[in-house]
Parts: structure tokens; C-alpha cells; sequence
């Protein structure tokens, strides 16, 4: 009761009595404020004043390496995508202000479509507004109160989601365990929905799933198959397909997902599919129906950048020349790496800790090096990672450079 009490007492005893939502997130609060109590820059609040090129950027106010940016393929520069971009800005205007299902369809989403199944060899594409939106509006829409899906437990937060909104039952399984994956799939009553989601490359640590394996236990069980290929897209396999097509199992995948914000070099995601009854899925997927869609510029680098993606060999064998010399390099200076060879472009060094992680993040940021600090939850098994992710348009010179900063900030924070 709060007859009698002034209405300034009134506001306490209201947050007494529910509590401030807020509360939960005292824990973060706490670690990210003694990281900065400590003196180190803020590991997350990094700003990029000028972006030099691929490789390059001004970093609060450093000339720097960029070593943390996903940009794979080094697409973002590339003078035909940039042309492609300014033309359809200068045609079709800034934005759709609209959906794909009413007014936000241009000649440039359909466009970037067929480059897709052009480039997948599939009948079927869907473009979503971000990476994270496709899969959670394709797991959403196909797994659903009664269905079970059958997932890594290293899956992206962008799968957990899909997997939350959807309400179907879900059943994780150690990571790469093919086992595992088999005894979760033998458990499900006979009958029921079944999906598995598997990614190509794990992004934490930059290893890849044996899909050869995990993807012939799911069809025994009749399961559908859902890869996420956002890590491997552009730069793993004879065609950049992946690494179901490394694998030669991608005409097994039942649904592929993907992003345009790695090696394609802007943003959006994207399914592609060669299920008869795909096309349905424009009508029922809430995170599609319910989204403004891309707008026209956005498409158009797209475009243009899947189809130069096509015809990338050399560069895709440079980068694992790249991928190689920096791992060989990084095991040989006596850092924990996450994996023992590599795997993709991704390159994860392992920290002792979250204090030493970002001192060695820092000391990295000033000898002119980016890369990307990560912390539970994001990682697995509780570990601080700085993840490093290499670029095609990333020189011999510059990976040797890279050796070199790794080697004085490691020396001068005491981890190696």
C-alpha cells in the first residue's frame, strides 16, 4: 500500500518493490569498468576516423593494420563495387523505405539473387537485411513448436535466436561431435521435424566442421540440414562455395546460409536453396515480411562483388598463403593458438586471461595492429581470445610485419 507516503518517497518505493531491470547486467558493468580503471583503451569502443583500404584504417588516431575485420576478400575497395554502389545511389535513390513483400523489391534485390544461385549453382535465394536476420528468420520459420533442432553448442548467437523465436526443442551437442550429434538425433520420437544446423567455420576459433560426416548421420536420421557458411563464403573451396563444397557435400545441404558483410565486402544475408517449396518462404518469414529491405546501393556492390567472387582463385590462394605464414608464425613465437594448423582465416590466440588479453590487445593497438578482443560468452570454454582474421589484399610484407608487433607486445606484456 502507498496510502500515506509523500510522492517524493513514492519512485523508491516503486523501484523497491520491482526492482531495475538494469540490475542484471551489474557483472558486465563491473568487468568493463575495471578493465578502464586499469588504463586500457576501451576494447569495444574502437573508432575507425578514416578507412585507408582494406587493410588500412586511421584508429583512434593511429595509422594501423587492420587485422579484426572479417573483410576476407578485401572487396570493400574494389573499384567495380564502389562504381556499382554510386550508380545505383544515383538511380534509384538512398533507401527503399519498404519491405520486400510491398514496396522495398527493386530490379537490384532480384539482381543480387541471381548472382547468388549463379554463384551456388542453386534454384533458390533469398536476401535477408543482415546475416543475423537470416537465420533468424529461416530457422524461425521452418522449426517450430514440435520440431527439433540439433545443433552445435559453439552455434552463433544469430542461431540461438532463430532457434528461441521459433519454439522449437532444442538439443545441443558438443562441439565437432560427431558422436554426439548421432545419439541427440537417435533420442527424438520417431516422426517429429528434425533440422540440423551446423556451421562451415566456427568464427571464435576459427576451425571448420567435418560436414562429410556430420551431414551423412543426419540424413540417416532424417534430418533436414542447415549450414551457416558465412566464415568459409568467397574464400574455402574450388569455387568459394564453402565448406560443404570442400567437402563435396554441398548437394546434401539442404539450406545455406550466409552474409554479405565477409568476403562480399558490404552488408545483408542470405539463404540459398534447392527445396522445391522454398518460395513460400517469402510469404511466412516474419524477420523477411516485417523488414525494410536493402537499399538499392547496397544490393548493387553485392552484386558485382559475388560475381567477381566467381572468378577469385589467385586470391583465394593468397590468402591461404596468408592464413599459413601468420599461424606457423604465431605457433612458432610460442603463443596458444586455437587451432594446431590452419583451418580458414581466422586465426585465434588464446589469452590467459581477460586483464592480459586486453593489455596485449592494447599494446597490439599501439604498435599499429587491430585485431579483436573476445570474451565470455561469446567464446567457448571461458576463454579470452584475441581473433585475428586475414585479408586477401593483406601483403607478404605486411603478415611479417604483423609477426614482428605480435613479438613485442607478447614480450612486453609477459605472455610469451
Amino acid at each position: 500500500m502507498t496510502e500515506g507516503i509523500s510522492q517524493a518517497e513514492r519512485p523508491q518505493v516503486l523501484e523497491e518493490k520491482t526492482g531495475d531491470l538494469f540490475n542484471k547486467f551489474d557483472a558486465v558493468i563491473h568487468t568493463r569498468q575495471t578493465l578502464l580503471d586499469g588504463g586500457v583503451e576501451d576494447p569495444f569502443g574502437l573508432v575507425m576516423e578514416k578507412v585507408l583500404s582494406p587493410t588500412r584504417a586511421i584508429c583512434n588516431g593511429r595509422d594501423t593494420i587492420l587485422l579484426g575485420t572479417y573483410n576476407y576478400m578485401g572487396m570493400t575497395f574494389d573499384p567495380d563495387v564502389i562504381a556499382a554502389g554510386k550508380r545505383a545511389l544515383d538511380e534509384f535513390g538512398s533507401g527503399t523505405t519498404g519491405s520486400r513483400v510491398l514496396n522495398g523489391t527493386y530490379a537490384g534485390h532480384r539482381d543480387v539473387e541471381r548472382a547468388l544461385r549463379e554463384f551456388y549453382a542453386m534454384d533458390h535465394a533469398m536476401v535477408f537485411s543482415t546475416g543475423y536476420q537470416a537465420n533468424l528468420g529461416i530457422i524461425s520459420t521452418i522449426a517450430g513448436k514440435g520440431d527439433y533442432i540439433v545443433l552445435d553448442i559453439d552455434s552463433h548467437a544469430s542461431i540461438w535466436d532463430g532457434c528461441a523465436l521459433g519454439n522449437a526443442e532444442v538439443v545441443p551437442f558438443k562441439h565437432n561431435d560427431i558422436e554426439a550429434m548421432d545419439k541427440r538425433l537417435g533420442r527424438i520420437p520417431e516422426g517429429a521435424g528434425k533440422l540440423v544446423i551446423l556451421e562451415g567455420v566456427y568464427s571464435m576459433l576459427g576451425d571448420i566442421a567435418p560436414l562429410k560426416e556430420m551431414i551423412a548421420v543426419a540424413k540417416r536420421h532424417g534430418a533436414m540440414v542447415l549450414v551457416d557458411e558465412a566464415h568459409s563464403m568467397g574464400f574455402i573451396g574450388p569455387n568459394g562455395r564453402g565448406v560443404a563444397e570442400d567437402q563435396g557435400v554441398l548437394d546434401q545441404v539442404d539450406l545455406v546460409i550466409g552474409t554479405f558483410s565477409k568476403s562480399v565486402g558490404t552488408v545483408g544475408g542470405f539463404c540459398v536453396s534447392n527445396h522445391p517449396k522454398f518460395e513460400i518462404l517469402r510469404l511466412v518469414c516474419r524477420p523477411y515480411v516485417f523488414t525494410a529491405s536493402l537499399p538499392p546501393s547496397v544490393v548493387a556492390t553485392a552484386a558485382t562483388s559475388i560475381r567477381k567472387l566467381m572468378h577469385s582463385g589467385a586470391k583465394r590462394a593468397h590468402l591461404w598463403e596468408n592464413s599459413k605464414r601468420l599461424h606457423g608464425g604465431l605457433k612458432a613465437l610460442g603463443f596458444t593458438l586455437g587451432t594446431e594448423v590452419p583451418q580458414s582465416a581466422i586465426v585465434a590466440v588464446i589469452m590467459p586471461d581477460l586483464e592480459r588479453g586486453a593489455m596485449m590487445w592494447e599494446a597490439l593497438l599501439k604498435e599499429g595492429l587491430y585485431v579483436n578482443l573476445a570474451r565470455p560468452p561469446a567464446t567457448p570454454a571461458g576463454m579470452t581470445l584475441l581473433r585475428c582474421s586475414l585479408c586477401a589484399e593483406h601483403s607478404s610484407e605486411e603478415v611479417e610485419t604483423i609477426l614482428g608487433m605480435f613479438e613485442r607486445a607478447g614480450k612486453a606484456v609477459g605472455i610469451i
